[in-house]
């Protein structure tokens, strides 16, 4: 049965569509731009209402924008096999083959190994170690890999004899939440590590010709993750939850115990850590490696790795003959390489309709209002948004119309752009604004009051560091001017 609230967002957005198509007259607005703001009205409606799933709803552009005369159906489908799609394609096959032979558990457990034996400082190892693998891996399956090894260590000390009353509890709920706040902050730092990260390197290609390289983002996400994570470990450990006793060596203890029972390193393990060093190695010496190969990009270098992975042997010939087999790929998220292909069609077709010039000039007026205001209001309104909308469906929406609004104030779209994709990640109040909030709400350590409470506080802690971050620092790390990029 369909729910009324289905119902409605599935109606809806048709009517706007022939509202909008058929209607709506302004100037300056062509035919083609009618066509595309009346598509993407209706893909919004059905993002934010998932009246179907979001990704079935990225494939509206191959159906609207040719038959409606917006955009031909050649230039719409080769924005789903967009390069970034492939570098993306590349990413999650390393990601399959490093869970695939258990690397990750073993490189988190040796990093919450390191951070000492009391109470905050484990809860600061599983941050650091669920943030790291974020990196590389998708929050949602990151969170679900750590998330047992937290639960593992919880029992523990429920067992433990000097464990204050209701002590299990707090401890509990204070690493639940904070696996799920590491796991969207982790994946702010690489481009691959979130969708919303990809889909603004797509938009800053398509809108300007420039490409945003993984090293280039890195120098700028790994700061401000890093930043932003210590900051959560000290709200979480010293004001959202006060442990009355630190002491717990019976967590170490289970890291050391989980840590044995995993062995020694296989030959397995090994390989695919070795593919996934140099994978690293090649996206942040990517610059050194075009004086040899001029014509290596990301995508390549993710792609060659990818199939090495299908080449390389393994010792376990009983079921693999290589590192990963084909039927390994049914573990793609394939909804989000569609999902991608939709935005970047949405991109491109904002730039050749002309509908991004026709925004701009509506919005001439904001060029009175100071940038660190609109800065703030950008994060503000899209850390609210996507608590309840896909923070990919959210930035393939509005990346393009901030495209236009940084034309029309006449800024670099950087301090735009960037803004609104930090703030897409930071979505922390409720079980349903991120993958990983809903996999530790799963655990039944946490109601909802309690992710809102804290979640509100953390919310408003990333948008003042975002804001500040981005307004000071973006442009020295990217060696930028204020000046305005033209649209292409």
């Amino acid at each position: 049965m369909i729910l009324l609230k289905d119902f409605i967002g599935l109606i809806l957005g048709p009517i706007l569509f022939i509202i909008i198509l058929f209607f709506l007259e302004a100037d300056g607005l062509n035919y083609e731009s009618k066509c595309i703001l009346a598509s993407t009205v209706w893909m919004a409606v059905w993002w934010i209402s998932e009246c179907i799933p979001i990704y079935v709803t990225a494939l509206l552009p191959i159906i609207l924008f040719p038959l409606s005369g917006g955009l031909d159906l050649s230039t719409t489908t080769s924005a789903y096999g967009h390069k970034l799609v492939f570098l993306f394609l590349g990413g999650f096959l390393i990601a399959i083959a490093i869970e695939k032979w258990n690397l990750h558990k073993r490189l988190s457990l040796n990093i919450i190994k390191l951070t000492g034996n009391n109470k905050s400082s484990i809860i600061l190892g599983f941050m650091i170690a669920t943030a790291f693998l974020s990196m590389w891996i998708s929050n949602t399956a990151t969170s679900i890999m750590i998330l047992p090894v937290g639960l593992a260590i919880i029992s523990q000390l429920k067992d433990d004899p000097k464990t204050v009353e209701n002590e299990n509890e707090v401890f509990g709920k204070s690493l639940m939440i904070a696996i799920a706040y590491s796991a969207s902050i982790g994946g702010m730092a690489t481009l691959i590590g979130t969708p919303p990260n990809m889909v603004l390197a797509g938009v800053v290609e398509e809108s300007y010709g420039i490409k945003l390289n993984m090293f280039d983002w890195m120098k700028f996400g790994v700061p401000l993750s890093s930043f932003l994570l210590f900051i959560c470990w000290l709200y979480l450990t010293k004001i959202a939850f006060k442990f009355k006793n630190e002491e717990f060596s019976a967590g170490k203890e289970e890291i050391l115990r989980q840590i044995k029972k995993l062995g020694r390193f296989s030959n397995e393990e090994i390989k695919v850590l070795i593919v996934f060093t140099l994978t690293a190695l090649g996206w942040i010496f990517r610059g050194s490696i075009e004086s040899i190969f001029p014509m290596i990009d990301d995508t390549i270098i993710a792609i060659f790795f990818a199939v090495t992975l299908f080449i390389i042997p393994t010792k376990n010939q009983k079921t693999n003959n290589t590192l990963l087999v084909w039927n390994d790929t049914v573990k793609l998220p394939w909804g989000i390489l569609i999902l991608f292909g939709g935005g970047m069609a949405i991109a491109s077709a904002f730039g050749k309709s002309g509908l991004a010039l026709w925004i701009a000039d509506l919005l001439q007026n904001l060029n009175e209002v100071s940038l660190f205001l609109i800065i703030l209001i950008i994060v503000s309104s899209i850390n609210l948004l996507t608590e309840v909308t896909s923070n990919m469906a959210t930035t393939a929406m509005l990346l393009p119309v901030l495209v236009t609004i940084a034309l029309a104030i006449e800024v670099h779209p950087y301090f735009l752009l960037v803004s609104a994709t930090l703030a897409a990640s930071c979505a922390f109040m409720l079980p349903i604004s991120t993958p990983p909030n809903a996999v530790v709400f799963g655990s039944g350590f946490l109601k909802i009051e309690d992710m809102f409470k804290k979640g509100v506080w953390m919310n408003l802690i990333s948008i003042i560091t975002i804001t500040l971050v981005v307004y000071y620092t973006l442009p020295y790390v990217f060696e930028m001017t204020a000046e305005l990029l033209p649209i292409n």
